[in-house]
């Protein structure tokens, strides 16, 4: 099959030339028909990263992501491919992010603390922790402790898709399980995941809920979440960096939880 044939089949055709009769023609057609996801993907992963990471690097990585997504995606089980190939891709994404170390430790630090905070101030007062209890449990001035999360920000972006489980390459976030292949453990483990999530939400103040739903529901940019919520783009980083930290001590506990019950 010629390339100009390739081009003008449907994705069905496509995905049948490529995994049924292995048409490189048929694999070169459906990575250029889904490199829009690789964009996507990397553009809002960009937002917040240092200077020194190249959005260029981030859609190479991203590149790499979409092959392997064509190269094991079951196109017969009726799935949505473009779902699957985003958790890909981000995945890959993330993964060259990590390999590079691209965060200083003093920042992971600083991040691993606040993230501790949270979850012995919200356990101890069933509520949320102010800014002014979160200072002064870490011994710093309200200003300072606004600076830690300015410098936190750039680690939010990964840190719900790191693994539950630190010997596992892939998140209970990002992996797609067959529903009939679920087996009993698995399915009480992701009830209690989504459980703990759901309290963890419930626990962010107003502004950092809303700050999450136009971020991660409605695609927004945090500048375009600024201009919405009429606050300073260093304001919405903050509330988004908060939130996130407050996420991860729960699902901090839940892993905890899990290696409890191994």
């Amino acid at each position: 099959m010629s390339e100009r044939k390739a081009s003008h089949l449907n994705h069905a055709e496509l995905w049948e030339q490529w995994k049924e009769h292995g048409n490189i023609e048929a694999k070169k057609s459906l990575i250029e028909k889904h490199l829009h996801i690789v964009d996507y993907v990397s553009s809002r992963l960009a937002i917040g990263l240092p200077r020194n990471v190249s959005k260029d690097d981030l859609a190479s990585n991203g590149v790499m992501g979409l092959i392997d997504a064509i190269d094991k995606f079951d196109y017969k089980r009726g799935l949505q491919f473009e779902t699957y190939a985003s958790f890909r891709v981000r995945g890959a994404i993330l993964d060259s992010l990590r390999q590079g170390d691209w965060v200083p430790r003093s920042v992971r630090e600083k991040a691993k603390r606040i993230e501790d905070a949270y979850q012995q101030l919200e356990q101890r007062h069933l509520r949320s922790a102010t800014d002014l209890e979160m200072s002064e449990y870490l011994n710093v001035s309200e200003k300072d402790f606004h600076q830690m999360l300015q410098e936190v920000a750039v680690m939010s972006l990964c840190s719900l898709e790191d693994p539950i489980r630190e010997e596992e390459s892939e998140t209970r976030l990002s992996v797609m399980v067959d529903d009939k292949a679920k087996n009993p453990d698995y399915k009480v483990n992701e009830f209690y995941l989504r459980e703990s999530l759901v309290k963890g939400i419930e626990k962010l103040t107003e502004k950092e809920r809303t700050v999450v739903s136009l971020l991660y529901y409605e695609d927004l940019s945090l500048s375009e979440i600024a201009e919405v919520m009429s606050l300073s783009p260093s304001r919405i980083s903050q509330l988004h960096s908060k939130a996130i930290l407050r996420l991860r001590a729960t699902l901090e506990k839940h892993r905890d939880l899990l290696m409890q019950n191994d």
